[in-house]
């Protein structure tokens, strides 16, 4: 019983010692003789999306005489919509 809640005391150590004090920062608390306090920059991610235009291929028919349709095939445009990131290093 005892190791039990030592362990989880151990593990609940790091998540206490961390703060957030601004965007993308974090003030982390090592354990040395006292304290020491460094700040933990993380990047920033952007996610957006994009579009594209392709050219998309179209088959079909066409009347060639009274009793015989004649194949057809054509391109048509189509917009696609593309995910984006862009991750900015601190």
């Amino acid at each position: 019983m005892r190791k039990m809640l030592l362990g989880a005391a151990l593990l609940a150590l790091p998540i206490a010692a961390c703060k957030k004090t601004g965007d993308h920062e974090y003030q982390v608390q090592t354990p040395t003789i006292g304290t020491d306090t460094h700040t933990v920059k993380t990047p920033a991610v952007d996610v957006g999306t994009k579009v594209d235009t392709l050219n998309t291929p179209v088959v079909g028919t066409k009347k060639d005489t009274i009793v015989i349709d004649k194949p057809v095939v054509g391109t048509k445009k189509t917009e696609v919509k593309t995910p984006t990131v862009k991750v900015t290093k601190p």
